[in-house]
């Protein structure tokens, strides 16, 4: 069934899907295991801390039960002025003082951070604006220069953060980042970028959701592959070779405990199915609420009577490593968040970009001519689109989600549907219909809308964002459905537009529904200026469908 052609090639994968494969030994750091992940960097002495859940225990809870800070993550990322111990000492004996303020405590102790104001020169062009952008959200966050015993895990080199509250770097937000730097000749801060990813997998074993301590219990959709192929499209096979080692530890990350799995069973981010077929689910090491949503996660918690809190916890957490951070995608009923299973779910996201790492690892070992490697993950491949089309295929026409605890599909089409097409793990009949299932019902005035559901979470309708739709531009491309991807990214591209002539900005998410455009609503927190992955998918549309402009 698998040809292996040569270390340049590696076709007929499976009768379904082809592709063509293209042209710092590190050591492991990591002490600890489970919800006590800590790592410590052998070149800089830096060790990783607790987060500050751990770190400042009740005191942690009472502030953010309080709502010191109306924005829960405003404290977790707070720096503290003394020794973390001695914070939590004096806490213990000052709070039964009569006339005790936690704030004022809190506001003696510790440096609360900022959001930064983006106030842009006047009569910039979108494309001007997106240019002038960069350095404004470019960070260099070093050993040097990070402040102790805060929750900043420094990183080698300079990356970009997406804006506003997140004034770190985040894991899949940084391709569709890199995108917009290569295409304005960043090609410097690409390599920056993968660097620090690979630094990062060396040292914590995986790359984190963000890099703050409070993240590091789970990862985030898996786009170090896309991030290689996309530096090596500019600067040659060398580089499949250079981050193989690197793209080799991420697979070991996603599919750990998978040899150790029975039919029916699942552990961490794997799950096999009754026919012992093995698919990837999300999933993190922690089950508590999480430090920068923590009372909103004890509220939910509370909704939920039928389940213990803990295992709420950890769906909200393993939605959050999803990036849809909420969406109907992960809840029972489809409306509510309290009925929440990501767990249970298999994503149809996931185990796509799972296939492309698999294809790159074949391809990066072509390149270092282990051609038993290429080998070895070509058959991975093969076996991952069999699967994706056996389980995450849903009879009314579209790729979605499978939920392996009921043995059923999830009947909640999204725009996750494109992913295979991205990939290029569809068959061609059913991308045709999935393309037709986007047209029918996800295609509205202003771009993709992201389900079909309007719950009130942010990854849900109305909202449309940038990385769903250059996932969608580039899967309908591949598929012939340029016509359909023009609509869409040419209808995405207007919303971005409209708001950026009438408030000078560019924004998180973007509604696309109705008549009346705009910025997007919902979810934990209000919307976010900035913003790094909405800047770099507009500059590739700019170029694809209004070149000049």
């Amino acid at each position: 069934m698998i040809a292996l052609l040569s270390h340049r090639a590696a076709h007929d994968a499976s009768r379904r899907f082809k592709f063509r494969a293209r042209g710092m030994l590190c050591a492991w750091l990591v002490m600890g295991a489970a919800a006590n992940l800590a790592y410590a960097d052998a070149q800089t002495g830096y060790t990783l801390l607790p987060p500050p859940s751990e770190l400042y225990g009740d005191l942690f809870v009472a502030v953010q039960t309080q709502g010191i800070y109306p924005d829960q993550k405003t404290f977790v990322d707070a720096v503290p002025k003394i020794d973390p111990a001695q914070i939590v000492q004096a806490y213990h004996q000052q709070m039964s003082v009569p006339g005790f303020s936690l704030a004022t405590f809190v506001g003696q102790y510790f440096t609360p951070p900022t959001d930064q104001v983006i106030t842009p020169p006047p009569n910039q062009s979108l494309r001007e604006h997106i240019d002038w952008l960069w350095p404004e959200l470019t960070r260099l966050t070093t050993t040097a220069n990070v402040p102790a015993n805060s929750s900043l895990i420094p990183m080698p080199k300079q990356y970009v953060v997406p804006g506003g509250r997140f004034r770190e770097g985040y894991y899949w937000d940084t391709y569709f980042t890199m995108l917009g730097l290569q295409e304005a000749g960043r090609e410097d801060l690409v390599d920056d970028m993968l660097d620090n990813f690979a630094y990062l997998i060396d040292t914590i074993g995986h790359i984190p959701n963000g890099n703050r301590t409070y993240y590091v219990s789970r990862s985030q959709p898996p786009f170090f592959s896309y991030m290689v192929e996309l530096a090596a499209h500019k600067e040659g096979g060398r580089v499949y070779q250079k981050y193989l080692p690197q793209l080799r530890r991420e697979y070991n990350y996603w599919m750990q405990g998978a040899n150790t799995l029975q039919p029916g069973g699942a552990v961490r981010n794997v799950v096999m199915l009754q026919d012992k077929t093995v698919l990837n689910r999300y999933w993190d090491e922690r089950d508590t609420p999480r430090d920068e949503s923590y009372s909103e996660d004890v509220a939910t918690a509370k909704l939920v009577t039928n389940r213990p809190a803990n295992e709420v916890y950890r769906d909200l957490r393993a939605a959050a490593e999803s990036g849809w951070d909420f969406s109907s995608r992960w809840f029972g009923d489809n409306m509510t968040l309290a009925t929440i299973r990501t767990t249970s779910i298999i994503p149809v996201d996931l185990n796509s970009l799972m296939f492309h790492l698999e294809t790159t690892i074949a391809i990066g070992c072509g390149e270092a001519r282990d051609f038993g490697c290429v080998g070895e993950f070509v058959g991975r491949a093969a076996k991952r689109a069999i699967a994706i089309n056996k389980y995450l295929w849903n009879k009314n026409g579209y790729y979605g989600d499978y939920d392996w605890k009921l043995g059923q599909p999830r009947n909640n089409p999204s725009a996750a549907m494109l992913y295979p097409l991205f990939a290029n793990a569809a068959w061609p009949e059913r991308a045709h219909k999935t393309a037709e299932t986007v047209e029918a019902i996800l295609l509205k005035p202003g771009g993709l809308t992201t389900t079909t559901y309007n719950t009130t979470q942010q990854w849900d309708a109305p909202n449309g964002w940038a990385p769903l739709h250059w996932i969608a531009v580039q899967g309908l491309k591949r598929y012939g459905r340029s016509d359909l991807a023009q609509q869409i990214g040419t209808r995405f591209l207007a919303d971005v537009n409209n708001v950026y002539n009438t408030q000078q900005k560019l924004v998180e998410k973007y509604i696309v529904e109705g008549d009346g455009t705009g910025g997007g609503g919902g979810g934990e927190y209000p919307l976010q200026d900035g913003f790094g992955w909405t800047n770099g998918v507009t500059l590739k549309l700019l170029d694809l469908y209004s070149p000049g402009h």
